[in-house]
């Protein structure tokens, strides 16, 4: 069987909020992507790479792959850092 990533999308930096990031992404590793010599593009015969499945917990995408004896790697999403800062720091040094 194919290998698959289960991981959690970060937000692109012309986002602020966090509502639509709340899901798991389960999508299967492309092998061997070519270069199509008419257009340019990136293709692949790789069926398995169209699919994305989403999943509201990382538990349930771990025990979908586990089910359907699907090999994956899981990539945990990095906290983000806050520093909290007030107007007054600018002034202050």
């Amino acid at each position: 069987m194919k290998k698959a990533k289960i991981y959690k999308p970060s937000k692109t930096a012309m986002q602020s909020g966090l509502k639509k990031f709340d899901k798991w992404i389960l999508e299967y590793i492309t092998d061997d992507p070519t270069i199509n010599p008419l257009m340019g593009w990136e293709s692949s015969t790789d069926t398995f790479s169209e699919i994305r499945m989403n999943f509201t917990t990382k538990e349930k995408a771990i025990d979908y792959a586990k089910k359907n004896k699907i090999e994956f790697e899981l990539i945990e999403p990095k906290k983000r850092k806050i520093v909290k800062k007030s107007y007054a720091d600018n002034f202050i040094k």
